[in-house]
């Protein structure tokens, strides 16, 4: 194993079988495919069900009769992944089961589509843990933008950049009061497991913002993705912290906010190449961004 690794999962003769199973046909280097293999992790020998909405993960369990899920799947249509969660929840409570019920969606089904029926299980305070795998684009349709999309990022509908600012999820699941809400920097393993395992064991609505490189969208190398991850924490672009009961904000991860790292991030991702970005721009933006954050860890 390698050494990062170590004390950080768990041996393959101390666990059960993986999330997600060996002969997938994910792309290489997908985040979603290395935040499956933490969260197997990270759930251990607990039960759990599965329920993933219409997006790259679903199209990884294969065809009927077969599946590439080592857990109980559920498909849900692209609008409802929590409120196909609830029921089961519910479920599982009236049966008197310990089982953990998990939303698995990208971008497009949890900011766009399912936001309805996520914001009303938020509200309600199901006992699910929802999370979202944010390739920042419809990655299982051809590459569209989606409201996860960053700024001068081009997709199949924003040829030339798209010229709108990516919607902010965890705000915006922090003023639901829901509580745990938090974001997963796949290049920090240690703070991502502990976070998956937190959520996991808590009960009411928990959420998490696992930020997903996808080569074939970002139009990057596949080995480059957890590289990325790291340049955009670095960076400040990617804020790594989690807030409880929807107004404790703790910051995990501090950046250095690196001229260099931010330049590096968006340098090594085709999707930026006709954006024409200015550097000093981006990192005014930034900036702004952690002066409202750092707010609400004061407020809080």
């Amino acid at each position: 194993m390698e050494p990062a690794l170590q004390g950080v999962v768990q041996t393959r003769a101390d666990r059960p079988e993986p999330l997600l199973r060996c002969g997938n046909t994910n792309c290489g280097g997908c985040g979603m495919s290395i935040g499956l293999n933490l969260l197997s992790h990270a759930i251990a020998d607990r039960p759990i069900q599965l329920v993933i909405p219409a997006c790259c993960g679903i199209v990884t369990a294969g065809a009927f009769p077969f599946s590439a899920y080592g857990a109980p799947t559920v498909a849900a249509t692209f609008a409802a992944a929590a409120a196909f969660a609830t029921g089961l929840a519910h479920a599982a409570r009236i049966n008197g089961e310990k089982t953990r019920v998990i939303c698995f969606a990208g971008d497009g089904g949890t900011y766009d589509i399912g936001m309805a029926t996520l914001s009303a299980a938020a509200e309600r305070n199901e006992d699910i843990l929802y999370l979202c795998y944010d390739n920042e684009i419809y990655g299982n349709t051809g590459g569209q933008r989606s409201s996860a999309t960053p700024m001068g990022a081009a997709t199949s509908t924003t040829p030339l950049g798209k010229d709108v600012a990516k919607k902010d999820i965890i705000a915006i699941m922090a003023a639901h009061r829901v509580p745990y809400a938090a974001t997963v920097s796949l290049a920090h393993l240690d703070d991502a497991m502990r976070k998956l395992r937190f959520a996991l064991d808590q009960k009411g609505f928990r959420f998490l913002h696992m930020l997903s490189p996808c080569p074939t969208g970002w139009k990057s190398e596949p080995a480059d993705g957890i590289e990325l991850l790291r340049l955009a924490v670095r960076s400040g672009l990617y804020a790594v912290y989690e807030v409880f009961d929807g107004y404790k904000t703790v910051i995990n991860v501090e950046p250095e906010m690196s001229d260099a790292a931010l330049e590096r991030y968006f340098a090594e991702q085709g999707r930026f190449r006709k954006a024409n970005l200015d550097v000093a721009k981006l990192r005014e933006a930034v900036r702004r961004q952690w002066v409202e954050l750092r707010s609400r860890v004061t407020a809080g």
